[in-house]
């Protein structure tokens, strides 16, 4: 599920999306979270996260609050990222009207381990169903942009302290990756990241780990 507007703006869309990534059998399902802002698919900032059910089981909630400030990605209520708009993101942040699409991607390399985990066609046709769709909006011309700029990007404006509760402990649970300690793809932080020093360790030291585990089976 993701709402852009690439129909209109091809070379700078936004978009905001929900991504499953599929699972091999009897693992977890993962889902990613992606903002993009101005065409910036090459700054990507990514995340994902384990889910706590097989979404195939039975109907869940997702849901996108997006405002001039802040956006706000959440599950069955639950809250699981929210990025604040800031000067730092320059023109990255999603300011453009969008449509909601609903797709079945085709299992590219970035999303089955590097093309690990190919489709089983046999198992087609594959089907997503949806209810019970709400969208709240304000009407736009389709070439405005959202108005207004934070000037930092802790966001949290529109969140209760009890809400930021939920999210921090969804986060430190399941997320499985973030753009922000990908010292692979980004050795210098994107300056847009809100770092929190115990996701920082988490993802560091498991970057170690793979990397000495790489190291010995080259050596092999």
């Amino acid at each position: 599920m993701k709402t852009s507007n690439g129909d209109v703006f091809e070379k700078t869309h936004d978009e905001l999306d929900f991504e499953f990534l599929g699972n091999v059998h009897g693992e977890e399902w993962r889902v990613q979270t992606n903002v993009y802002g101005n065409g910036s698919t090459g700054r990507g900032r990514e995340e994902r996260y384990l889910l706590p059910f097989d979404p195939t089981k039975k109907f869940h909630c997702y849901s996108i609050l997006w405002t001039a400030h802040s956006i706000v990605f959440s599950i069955d209520g639950t809250p699981i990222r929210e990025v604040g708009r800031c000067d730092a993101m320059s023109g990255d942040y999603p300011s453009k009207p969008m449509s909601i699409y609903a797709t079945i991607w085709d299992a590219s390399d970035w999303a089955t381990s590097g093309g690990r985990y190919k489709v089983d066609y046999d198992r087609a046709p594959f089907v997503a169903e949806f209810s019970d769709l709400t969208l709240l909006r304000c009407r736009l011309d389709p070439i405005q942009q959202v108005p207004g700029a934070a000037a930092n990007c802790n966001g949290m404006a529109v969140m209760t302290p009890e809400a930021q509760r939920e999210m921090r402990a969804f986060r430190q649970r399941y997320m499985s990756y973030s753009f922000c300690y990908d010292k692979l793809r980004y050795p210098v932080t994107l300056p847009d990241c809100n770092v929190v020093e115990p996701e920082r360790r988490r993802f560091g030291e498991a970057g170690h780990r793979r990397r000495v585990r790489h190291r010995g089976q080259a050596d092999m």
